[in-house]
């Protein structure tokens, strides 16, 4: 039985962009591949609401987390933390060698823009990280504000972490004065993990030139040169099973309307909102919670394995707390393909087994 997943991601792929993945292979050499990686990336600018160049990489967003931030970082970087997934990002400056310091917001509550602007007004960084969408914490950093402080410090690098908002909140990649706007394929666009996507402005590209060992494959500057000079080409085998889902996907977006779409996010977020106050309590500050996962205090001291056994009978699956909130907290994803009506549906069985739970 196919489980209905309601977790941070994978999340559901509809079956029509499941065939997609298995169209037949053309050359990735060919001008019909560089035509459909050239389509993907100007539907792509819709979705980021960017001018800025679209990259593609055949890993997860890890990757592109990784590539920015090596290959851009030619000072120091700072890395704000409200989560598991800012760590990763300090961890992956410290394993690549990049200087960086790290700054961790209590787990439940957001990066302010006055701790963004303490930091930068220091002058010893030219590059800062924040991660949109913090799926261990249930958090959405507000970058909005952020971006309001950033205009003091125009020689700064912004690198947005938003693999599990793009397309699912609105992040107006060009308004806001982001540099590097990364997101994946196996969140919000609902569609299968292995593809990675960012934007990158022109000045991070001149400014990643100071960068010596930038490494290869993720080297944003490397990807973007022959996009650039290859017509849309890229310099290693591209998994074009994705390429094709992919830009199905983005006409289904597009036919739905951005707007309908934050629109329908917003709808599952607040009702998933409501019923964890009402059969448990929400776990990060409200005004800061996520549009497209909740992430629960299991105040009633529930077995979240337990409940999950019980829910994989009826052919659904949330998801755990993440490290350190496991059996502490609990998450309902509702993003991608997922409807209120979805929503609705597993927390109605939720409320069915918490009864028989010990």
């Amino acid at each position: 039985m196919h489980k209905k997943l309601f977790i941070p991601g994978p999340t559901e792929v509809a079956p029509e962009v499941l065939q997609k993945l298995a169209t037949p292979m053309i050359g990735h050499r060919s001008k019909d591949a560089s035509k459909l990686q050239r389509d993907i990336s100007d539907k792509l600018r819709k979705v980021f609401y960017t001018q800025n160049p679209i990259l593609l990489s055949t890993s997860s967003g890890s990757g592109l987390m990784e590539g920015s931030i090596r290959s851009l970082t030619a000072k120091r970087a700072i890395v704000f933390t409200v989560g598991a997934f800012g760590n990763r990002w300090f961890k992956m400056a410290e394993a690549n060698g990049v200087p960086a310091d790290k700054h961790d917001t209590e787990w439940g509550k957001a990066t302010t823009p006055e701790i963004v602007d303490k930091y930068l007004s220091t002058g010893k960084y030219d590059v800062f990280t924040i991660t949109h969408n913090e799926t261990s914490t249930g958090i959405m950093n507000p970058v909005e504000e952020i971006a309001e402080v950033r205009k003091k410090y125009p020689d700064v690098l912004w690198l947005v972490d938003a693999v599990s908002s793009m397309a699912g909140a609105k992040v107006e990649v060009d308004r806001l004065g982001i540099d590097v706007c990364i997101t994946s394929t196996q969140k919000a666009l609902a569609l299968p993990p292995g593809m990675a996507i960012c934007s990158v402005s022109p000045r991070s590209l001149e400014h990643g030139k100071q960068v010596k060992h930038r490494g290869w494959y993720l080297d944003i500057l490397e990807i973007y040169k022959y996009i650039e000079t290859k017509d849309h080409q890229y310099h290693a085998t591209p998994s074009l099973p994705h390429m094709f889902a992919l830009d199905f996907q983005l006409d289904r977006i597009l036919a739905e309307g951005l707007e309908n779409r934050y629109a329908r996010h917003r709808e599952m977020a607040l009702y998933t909102r409501a019923w964890a106050k009402e059969h448990f309590a929400l776990y990060p500050e409200e005004r800061h919670a996520s549009v497209t996962l909740t992430t629960i205090t299991n105040t009633r001291s529930i077995n979240v394995g337990g409940l999950n056994g019980e829910l994989a009978k009826v052919g659904m699956q949330i998801s755990n707390g993440y490290g350190d909130l496991k059996e502490k907290t609990f998450r309902i994803a509702h993003m991608g393909e997922l409807t209120l009506a979805d929503v609705k549906q597993v927390t109605g069985e939720i409320e069915r087994i918490l009864p028989t739970l010990k």
